[in-house]
């Protein structure tokens, strides 16, 4: 059970970070971010009185604020990434720092201890951060040229991991709360940047309900994933849901054209081989 919610859990983030990417295309990725998440938060608010919590404690409230403290800056780093970088660099850079990141802190801090395959995966993992980050162009110093967005696609992952590492300590008997903890904490996270630049909102009707709807399936990929956490180890959890890059990359190559270089697209590979290593953790 646990697997098919992970797998679940990929396939509605994959479907959100791509109508998101195309969104923040045609209006400022912060907003996209911002309007989203206040979406994802008024759907989990409205569900989480349903479901049973017979305990909802401080602690279980917090790992959820400091959850959406992730998601906020993963998901402002990606939408910006995607506005203007490839799809397909930028959404698996995202995913190899969020899977190998929740690894190497279940090490140092909570005493798990990987078998060799998944030690394979995180040595993979930075070579493949750095091959689909080049972009294959010579720069006016004969340099490769780094891709457009990876940073920030490396960024998100960072955020990423803090959110899936958080979420995952979280008491499930306080049911929901958690999630509403963090998505509220993810909008008070991105809010600095709307308030820094209040016109970053202004937006037409259309692209504003894509943002809210988008934000809805982002928050049932959360609880999917937290649901998967409780039937299922946490590092499988996070390896099934990070298959979520291949919706977005498929669709960038398919329906945008966008075109890898053979660096890249031996990356991409690398950083398949890392995930499927890490499941192993």
């Amino acid at each position: 059970m646990g697997e098919t919610l992970a797998l679940m859990s990929a396939l509605y983030f994959g479907a959100t970070h791509f109508l998101n990417g195309l969104l923040a295309r045609r209006v400022d990725s912060a907003a996209v971010a911002l309007i989203g998440q206040m979406g994802g938060t008024a759907l989990v608010l409205a569900v989480a009185p349903f479901v049973a919590a017979p305990h909802i404690g401080a602690g279980a409230l917090g790992w959820g604020a400091l959850s959406g403290v992730g998601t906020g800056l993963g998901v402002a780093f990606l939408y910006r990434g995607m506005s203007g970088g490839r799809f397909s660099v930028v959404v698996p850079l995202s995913d190899v720092a969020a899977v190998a990141l929740p690894v190497l802190v279940g090490v140092a801090l909570l005493g798990d201890r990987p078998g060799l395959p998944a030690w394979c995966g995180i040595a993979v993992a930075p070579p493949a951060l750095w091959l689909i980050s080049r972009s294959g162009r010579a720069d006016t110093h004969g340099e490769t040229a780094t891709a457009s967005g990876a940073g920030d696609g490396f960024l998100a992952g960072v955020g990423f991991a803090l959110q899936f590492v958080a979420l995952s300590q979280a008491d499930p008997a306080a049911g929901l709360w958690p999630l509403v903890a963090s998505r509220a904490a993810s909008v008070l996270a991105l809010l600095p940047l709307a308030v820094h630049r209040p016109g970053r909102l202004r937006m037409p009707r259309g692209p504003a309900w894509g943002c809210l709807g988008a934000g809805a399936l982002g928050t049932v990929a959360i609880t999917l994933y937290t649901l998967a956490t409780r039937e299922q180890l946490l590092s499988l959890a996070v390896v099934l849901t990070a298959l979520y890059p291949a919706i977005p990359v498929l669709l960038g190559v398919t329906v945008l054209r966008e075109r890898l270089t053979r660096a890249q697209a031996l990356g991409l590979v690398c950083a398949g081989a890392a995930v499927a290593l890490l499941s192993l953790a």
